[in-house]
């Protein structure tokens, strides 16, 4: 199928969002599925036609650059008040006082693990932000030695998922762990374990093996964009060559342009790069996360509908003695967060140093204060079982 077209242009717009969700099962209304040759079945995607250089224009008056701004803010101004005897900052009082809405899952810890009594909990976790630091170089995203060690513990007492933006090979490179299962791009690529009813008659799920010979379904929701994704890719890095800093990674049904290391200068321009390549792409769509920009099909799929995917795997989903836990700190695992709020069956935990609005229901701060808390998951379930 020819994915190209030179009639209209992609839509630059965050995914919509999800419909309410019962943590039900994968029924063929959720998948994404258009038979070999046909057309793409209506609703998954939008095109709207456009004059050929209104596109930018669009970009711009929808306040994409500003939003470019404010998807890494930078670290704020520290100033001390002179009135306020205890030394708090500004920014200790504005984090403190957004935490009254997002609590932190450590000090809450206590009122979670009481919910979690005589339920089975079922644990996912983003990589980039969360496991490990946010680094200048996205090649460089390693997690301590430490923290493989508390997720490889968390993992032998509970069922585990990494779901990334990253290909499901890299994030498997840098977790090195066979105890998990593994959701790549954005949940576009999934490595489920076998069972009867998602092995029959969904065509995007594969038979494989996983690193430890077991038997295990990938499933590829994206797949037939594959061919146009690395096109797309190959051109992304022919157009930004030029741009000092820019880098293009190829995350498999994804193509992520960095903009981290690029002068704010420099930034329009990198906008507009990816603006005359995904032009003649209209099932493509731009969307952005932490001083990235993310070039996407344009499916109904996300790391919420991965979440749910998983559970049904899992045997999980239906049961009112399950506990899910999304642990993330981008915009993309905002999805995550929303399916298990609107199910009302689970609990989605921030990332963050900065307030932020957020579908979760708790917070942490940083990737130490992940390791804490997956340290904790594992005393309460050891002391749990005495």
């Amino acid at each position: 199928m020819d994915l190209k077209s030179n009639h209209a242009s992609p839509v630059l717009a965050d995914p919509p969002p999800l419909s309410k969700s019962r943590l039900g099962g994968v029924h063929t209304s959720l998948l994404p599925y258009s038979t070999p040759g046909a057309a793409f079945p209506g609703g998954l995607y939008l095109t709207i036609p456009r004059k050929k250089n209104a596109l930018l224009d669009d970009v711009r008056s929808s306040s994409w650059l500003d939003a470019m701004k404010a998807s890494s803010p930078p670290h704020r101004k520290i100033t001390k008040d002179v009135n306020n005897e205890s030394g708090a900052t500004d920014a200790d009082i504005s984090y403190h006082t957004w935490m009254v809405k997002y609590p932190s899952a450590l000090t809450s810890f206590e009122q979670i693990s009481n919910y979690a009594k005589g339920k089975r909990i079922a644990l996912f976790l983003d990589y980039d932000g969360t496991l490990s630091p946010i680094v200048d170089n996205p090649d460089c995203a390693f997690m301590s030695d430490a923290m493989r060690a508390s997720v490889r513990k968390v993992a032998k007492h509970f069922p585990t998922a990494i779901i990334s933006g990253r290909s499901h090979d890299k994030v498997y490179e840098f977790v090195k762990l066979n105890e998990l299962y593994y959701a790549g791009s954005h949940g576009m690529d999934i490595m489920a374990p076998v069972i009867q009813s998602i092995n029959d008659d969904q065509r995007n799920c594969f038979k494989s093996t996983d690193k430890k010979g077991k038997a295990v379904n990938l499933f590829q929701p994206a797949a037939e964009f594959l061919p146009t994704i690395r096109e797309v890719f190959k051109l992304l890095v022919e157009s930004t060559k030029d741009i000092e800093g820019a880098i293009v990674e190829d995350n498999k049904f994804c193509v992520s342009v960095h903009y981290r290391n690029v002068d704010e200068k420099s930034w329009p321009a990198v906008l507009q790069c990816v603006h005359e390549i995904l032009k003649d792409y209209p099932r493509l769509r731009l969307t952005h996360g932490r001083k990235v920009l993310e070039v996407r099909p344009t499916i109904n799929w996300d790391k919420g509908k991965a979440v749910t995917f998983l559970l049904e795997s899992l045997g999980l989903s239906n049961c009112e003695d399950v506990l899910p836990i999304y642990i993330g700190d981008d915009r993309t695992d905002e999805d995550a967060f929303k399916v298990l709020r609107e199910g009302n069956q689970g609990y989605g935990i921030l990332v963050s140093a900065e307030p932020k609005d957020s579908n979760a229901f708790y917070s942490l701060r940083d990737p130490s204060e992940v390791m804490e808390f997956l340290k904790s998951l594992v005393i309460w379930r050891k002391s749990s079982a005495l």
